[in-house]
């Protein structure tokens, strides 16, 4: 797989909605112009970020609704083995040591040859990791018989052998074979596969999940799991490389079959038990920063954003167009109209408009400029207002928060680029590096340099980086660097040989998953693990299939934005080169303009989508009798505010995107050339804070090349980008100075990145890198007397290899008397 093969599909129909609303008629403008009045505001979206959705959500998005049939399979072979053995008695009425000795009866089992009895008993082992949902009356006691159940079965060693039969199922070629000679592949094509990975990712997220009553010894247990599952143990290898050789393989249409949602989701959950959460990921900062001697956190970020409240979406261009063209007609109200505050987010009065795509193609920025000196389409959103109380003064309508949610934060880098500009301008020469002398400068510079160093923020990257350039400078007198060996360092050590292939069939997998994409004859098929056997006949049952594809995809774009996202913060904790690198290899695959695509649509239909069915999911479905399913249920869907998964896939890649351009010149023009301004603010319409704020970094950093204009007609944008986004001092992010000295050299920049990542992974991983340093032996008879290792069958041909290479082979003696 090479990078190249995205290229083409990435790139299209990146702005191919532009233009489109001045072709369309009249009768299209006023319906456009009522569906616009008729909208009411967007209210605020009660989401919260975390880790995962419920644990019930999370084991229910595990099943496709085409499996659903496989739960009574489960259940029936179960029985029909435990009747025997239990004489008659339920599961949860027998006693303990019972159960311990019918599951030792079932991983004996498990060793038996015959393909069709071992598929048997993993299905009964998986009935077991799903609660004995037939024995249950309610979904609750189904998760603590299934939450029982594995933990039962990871004291046995289910685990261990579920894994020894996933490699097998692996490199089963014939079952490759007759998958790529098939012209459709179905779910009957991956049974095993998706069985043996259902128990994994339902062992892995029960164990993973704590809960208040958990006893010492399930406690001990999950940090057993955890470590067995990020340790080397597998073939010297973590369990995630395993699976991550399976997305490769699917990838390169070597394994069609492959149920790569299951696989996907499974990957995600083992890397998130493993390196822990993002709670986590700020524990482990704070005692990074403690360990280095570096000043604590200014604020806890996470508390930060959930406090954050949204601000109000921009004016839609029909709404900005009508209010032109009342204008000109001068239909103008007899009351007054009053202008909306900018910092609308304590004052949210701004009608919501949920448009279609193409109306923000009409944004100033796109060169048109026809709107201007008439109407300011972001910052004068005039709407028509009573006039106020006379007892009241107009300030009061809006309550100003306190403080910036953010304390600002100045780089060293920034403090010496200060004095550099300072001195050269008062002194006429500069001290490189010295940030202490302040002779000769005028005491408003001694203030400003003062603040600046209050706010001095030294990242645990920068010291890295420090770090490794004093070991390149001297190998020998710092000697060898003490590596710890972390969950992520043994990941990214066993990721690293073949990295550039798991990023790659990451996002041909993320690509094949976008809403945006359009289906091609050379795409990889992401659905062999939803699509039934026989095709629906009935529309009622075409609906249900078109649900649950939907839903499919919806579930591998979370699985994978969540899974490049932990990987990013987790490497880049633990180095800051291994971060540099993987972003690198997404940067070279195209991952910027993929997620810009991704955003390239109507972003609240894809995040108030109903793709799914809730009387289907499990283990709703195997503990209620099933009602009856019309096409008008399946078309009202649930009764959710907005698609949770969506969500959060959607701040995922925004999140991704952040961490990819930030503080790289090159990779923001990328933003620009792209011409991301407006499908970002398009993005602006979700009214939740936290995918608002990365919106606005977004929107930030490529501010001051959009130009004057742009900046002009978006300044209600620009107020929310200072009110919610973090400060640097001396940032002229609003105004664009000096931006023609810094050339757009985008090879340059990355080259001398990959050379910085190339000397760190061969000082640190190279083991023959040294091998010019080390001593040289001396003596003869030390050097003769060496053990040297040789072939088997060295013996066989060693007079052969004497006459070749010692006999035949003239020494010419005087060579050693002649000097060189």
């Amino acid at each position: 797989m090479q990078a190249e093969d995205l290229e083409v599909p990435l790139l299209n129909n990146l702005n191919d909605n532009g233009g489109r609303l001045r072709s369309k008629g009249k009768d299209v403008f006023k319906e456009q112009q009522k569906e616009s009045e008729n909208s009411m505001e967007s209210p605020n979206l009660e989401f919260e970020y975390g880790d995962t959705d419920t644990l019930t959500v999370e084991l229910s998005e595990l099943y496709s609704y085409t499996e659903e049939p496989e739960f009574a399979l489960n259940r029936d072979y179960f029985e029909e083995d435990f009747k025997s053995h239990a004489r008659g008695r339920r599961w949860i009425d027998v006693s303990a040591e019972e159960r311990r000795a019918y599951v030792m009866r079932l991983l004996d089992a498990l060793e038996v040859t015959d393909r069709d009895k071992r598929l048997k008993v993993s299905r009964a082992i998986l009935y077991l990791a799903q609660g004995v949902f037939d024995e249950c009356d309610a979904e609750a006691d189904v998760l603590r018989w299934s939450r029982r159940n594995v933990f039962l079965l990871y004291d046995m060693g289910i685990f261990t052998a579920l894994l020894e039969l996933l490699s097998m199922e692996i490199d089963n070629n014939q079952a490759c074979s007759s998958a790529l000679r098939k012209p459709a592949i179905s779910l009957a094509d991956s049974t095993e596969l998706r069985v043996l990975l259902s128990i994994m990712y339902l062992m892995v997220e029960t164990v993973r999940v704590q809960t208040d009553d958990d006893n010492p010894e399930w406690r001990a247990t999950r940090e057993a799991f955890k470590n067995e599952l990020g340790a080397p143990l597998y073939n010297g290898e973590p369990f995630a490389l395993l699976l991550f050789s399976m997305v490769t393989k699917f990838c390169s249409m070597n394994a069609p079959h492959f149920p790569m949602k299951k696989v996907l989701l499974l990957l995600w959950k083992t890397i998130l038990f493993t390196l822990g959460g993002f709670e986590e990921l700020q524990e482990m900062k704070m005692r990074g920063r403690e360990r280095l001697n570096l000043p604590p956190l200014p604020e806890d970020s996470i508390k930060v954003v959930r406090a954050m409240r949204a601000a109000s979406p921009p004016a839609s261009a029909m709404e900005l167009i009508e209010q032109q063209q009342q204008q000109k007609r001068g239909r103008r109200s007899r009351r007054p109209l009053v202008k909306q505050d900018s910092l609308d987010t304590y004052n949210e009065r701004d009608p919501f408009k949920n448009d279609d795509v193409r109306d923000e193609e009409e944004d100033p920025e796109d060169g048109d400029g026809g709107m201007e000196g008439e109407v300011d389409p972001l910052d004068r959103d005039v709407i028509i207002q009573p006039p106020p109380p006379p007892l009241r003064p107009p300030a009061e309508r809006v309550n100003f928060p306190k403080g910036l949610p953010w304390a600002p934060k100045v780089r060293e880098k920034d403090i010496e680029h200060f004095l550099e500009n300072s001195r050269n301008k008062f002194i006429g020469f500069t001290l490189g590096n010295d940030t202490e002398t302040l002779v000769g400068l005028p005491r408003p510079i001694h203030e400003s340099v003062k603040t600046l160093k209050q706010h001095k923020y030294v990242s645990i990257a920068e010291v890295q980086m420090k770090r490794e350039e004093e070991l390149q400078q001297c190998p020998l007198s710092l000697g060898e660097e003490e590596v710890d060996e972390t969950p992520a360092e043994m990941l990214y050590l066993g990721m690293l040989p073949n990295l550039s292939q798991y990023v790659i069939a990451l996002l041909k997998l993320l690509l094949a998953a976008a809403p945006t994409s359009k289906a091609k004859t050379d795409s990889i098929n992401i659905l062999a693990d939803v699509l039934p056997e026989e095709m629906p006949i009935t529309v009622l049952q075409s609906m249900k299939l078109g649900i649950d594809v939907n839903r499919h995809k919806e579930i591998i774009v979370k699985a994978i934005s969540a899974l490049l996202l932990l990987l990013l913060k987790h490497l880049k904790l633990n180095h800051v080169y291994q971060f540099e690198i993987v972003s690198q290899h997404l940067v070279f695959a195209n991952c910027i303009p993929l997620i810009l695509k991704f955003f390239n649509q109507n972003i609240m239909s894809y995040i108030s989508a109903k793709n799914s069915i809730c009387v289907l999911d499990f283990p709703h479905c195997a503990v209620h009798e099933m009602p009856e399913l019309t096409a008008e249920s399946l078309e009202a869907g649930d009764n959710n505010q907005f698609c949770w998964r969506n969500l959060f896939s959607c701040i995922n890649l925004l999140r991704i995107l952040n961490k990819l351009t930030k503080w790289k010149h090159s990779r923001t023009m990328m933003l620009v050339v792209f011409k991301s301004a407006p499908i970002l603010k398009r993005a602006l319409k979700v009214k939740q804070a936290m995918m608002q704020l990365y919106v606005l970094k977004l929107l930030k950093i490529q501010t001051k090349y959009l130009g004057r204009q742009w900046r002009k007609s978006n300044m209600k944008t620009m107020s929310a980008i200072y009110q919610k986004v973090r400060h640097r001092l001396n940032d002229d992010w609003a105004y664009g100075n000096d931006i023609d000295a810094r050339p757009w050299d985008f090879q340059a920049e990355e080259c001398a990145l990959r050379e910085s990542i190339e000397k760190f992974n061969s000082r640190r991983y190279d083991k023959n890198r040294n091998g010019h340093l080390a001593p040289v032996d001396n003596c003869l008879q030390s050097v003769l007397g060496q053990r040297v290792d040789l072939p088997d069958d060295f013996h066989y041909s060693y007079e052969m290899w004497l006459e070749r290479e010692v006999f035949s082979q003239p020494i010419e003696w005087e060579g050693l008397l002649v000097e060189p």
